[in-house]
């Protein structure tokens, strides 16, 4: 008999965790115990938040269903490890929708991880190469790890950074947020070398290092990470206003653009919409992001964009002309 009782609630709640049900009998085999003591250990987990439901009958069966709030997982070795791997494969890029909570969850994954189970996901991901990517440039999944790590728990981290012109620094900063941007990674960070907010991008990071020096939260002067780094980015770059006319309903465009194109408006009873979006960067990045959506769409401006999405039509038809 399993006598000591924590360990007998975490192996019942790992087998209640597989998607069946359990007759009180093969329970009470699988622990040792009587069935009054399986009873028992159900009333703990239910006191502990775990939903789990009885059926009726004469064997009596146990099953744990969706309740109102995410219990614990309790994770075997080989589920952890596919865990592990699909969220590192998902953090190296800046999967859109893939967002800080999906990095804080990875950072809180590694951080219990058996040394054992760390090095087989190390060694299976080293060992695969995706069939596809996304279009942003690549990033170690512990440089996300140790940033979500320090941003949620106010701790200060240094690290190297690389700055555009290739100019090599150490920055010492109050991380904020990590912010996605549907290409590329984020940091939006108070600098303490420079004394006001900074924005990173996480591609350009090397040696980033938990100091372990807790700090108190300053307020971001826009009061969202998102929204800074738009104006951040809209400083550097040339802005412009584009819009844009789509021949399909705004509930069928909206999940194929990036966030920062806005939401769709419905014209013309619902069959079209429209994309009014302030934007910058590279008119030919906006062009391309455009046509991947697969869909008709007509720019109306700027000129600029309109000349851009003319060329980039005239270029992709003579590279399918024969010979």
């Amino acid at each position: 008999m399993t006598t000591d009782t924590p360990a007998r609630l975490l192996t019942l709640l790992s087998l209640l965790q597989t998607p069946r049900e359990w007759p009180g009998g093969e329970l009470a085999d699988r622990l040792g115990v009587s069935r009054r003591t399986v009873r028992r250990d159900i009333d703990r987990l239910r006191e502990l938040g775990y939903p789990v439901q009885a059926t009726m009958g004469a064997d009596g069966g146990y099953r744990l269903v969706a309740g109102k709030a995410m219990p614990p997982l309790v994770l075997d070795d080989e589920e952890a490890v596919a865990i592990a791997v699909g969220l590192r494969a998902g953090a190296g890029h800046a999967v859109e929708g893939l967002d800080e909570a999906s990095v804080r969850a990875l950072a809180k994954l590694e951080q219990v991880l058996p040394s054992r189970l760390r090095h087989r996901v190390t060694t299976l991901q080293s060992a695969t190469t995706p069939l596809t990517s996304g279009d942003g440039p690549s990033i170690a999944p512990e440089t996300l790890t140790v940033m979500a790590s320090t941003v949620a728990g106010h701790e200060r981290l240094r690290f190297a950074y690389r700055a555009a012109d290739g100019t090599a620094t150490r920055r010492s900063t109050e991380p904020y947020r990590l912010v996605s941007t549907g290409r590329r990674w984020y940091l939006v960070a108070y600098d303490l070398d420079r004394d006001d907010w900074r924005t990173f991008r996480v591609d350009r990071v090397s040696e980033p290092f938990a100091t372990g020096a807790r700090f108190a939260p300053r307020e971001l002067p826009t009061g969202d990470a998102a929204e800074y780094l738009r104006r951040s980015m809209q400083r550097r770059h040339e802005s412009y206003e584009i819009t844009v006319v789509f021949h399909a309903p705004a509930e069928a465009v909206a999940p194929l653009l990036p966030h920062w194109m806005g939401t769709p408006e419905p014209v013309d009873g619902c069959a079209s919409c429209v994309v009014r979006a302030t934007v910058s960067g590279p008119v030919e990045w906006t062009a391309a992001r455009l046509a991947t959506t697969g869909l008709e769409f007509r720019v109306r401006e700027p000129a600029e964009l309109v000349e851009c999405v003319r060329e980039l039509g005239a270029r992709l038809g003579r590279a399918a002309e024969p010979g």
